[in-house]
């Protein structure tokens, strides 16, 4: 499968991209700096910068994609303008290219205001994922999956989470990298939002069970 990770020079993203090329999938990352991330013949870079506009950004992603991956953010830097409409771009577009596929890493309890404080300090953060999340679940026809961690580690992986958890917990950056690798082709996470921390059970039993 082709396929563009939007953000795949972030913590998420380098660990997905190395597991779809390990997949042999045909990767499209994207970078607003011009160093190669991998080497791989399977791999190409475009530079999409998602404070441009609907037709820049749509002008820039090959017409032969065939799913997305959108773990990009700006860390809080800029919230409006990347987490939030410039998702929503990306969702546009993709329905634009009738590309179907639209896989999203939000965050735990986004969906979920009455648990935010539970999270202090990150509620505008909270706000750019609701409205994001909330337009590709109302506003879109896309077969899109969300996916909710809690808080990313940089600790080891384990290869093992819980799914559909209702309490904060934290998650391994590349437990969560694997977990999105797992979704692309299961229908069976089709508009679904799936909430993820640590936990037993292998990775790929668990979406087998969704």
């Amino acid at each position: 499968m082709k396929i563009l990770v939007i953000g795949s020079t972030g913590r998420v993203g380098l660990f997905l991209t190395q597991k779809l090329l390990q997949e042999n999938h045909t990767v499209v990352g994207t970078s607003r700096h011009g160093d190669r991330l991998f080497e791989s013949s399977n791999y190409s870079q475009i530079n999409l910068d998602l404070l441009r506009s609907l037709e820049e950004i749509k002008n820039e992603i090959p017409n032969d994609i065939e799913a997305i991956y959108f773990v990009s953010g700006s860390r809080g830097k800029n919230l409006l303008q990347v987490d939030l409409d410039g998702a929503i771009k990306t969702m546009r577009v993709a329905e634009e290219l009738g590309i179907k596929r639209y896989i999203m890493l939000s965050t735990i309890f986004s969906l979920a205001p009455e648990k935010w404080n539970e999270i202090p300090n990150l509620r505008d953060y909270y706000l750019a994922k609701f409205y994001a999340d909330q337009w590709l679940m109302e506003n879109t026809e896309l077969d899109y999956t969300i996916l909710q961690p809690g808080h990313l580690k940089e600790v080891k992986a384990t290869g093992k989470i819980s799914v559909n958890v209702s309490d904060l917990g934290d998650n391994a950056i590349e437990d969560v990298a694997e977990t999105l690798m797992e979704l692309l082709d299961k229908e069976s996470t089709f508009q679904k939002v799936i909430p993820i921390h640590d936990g037993e059970t292998p990775i790929k039993e668990a979406i087998s069970f969704l």
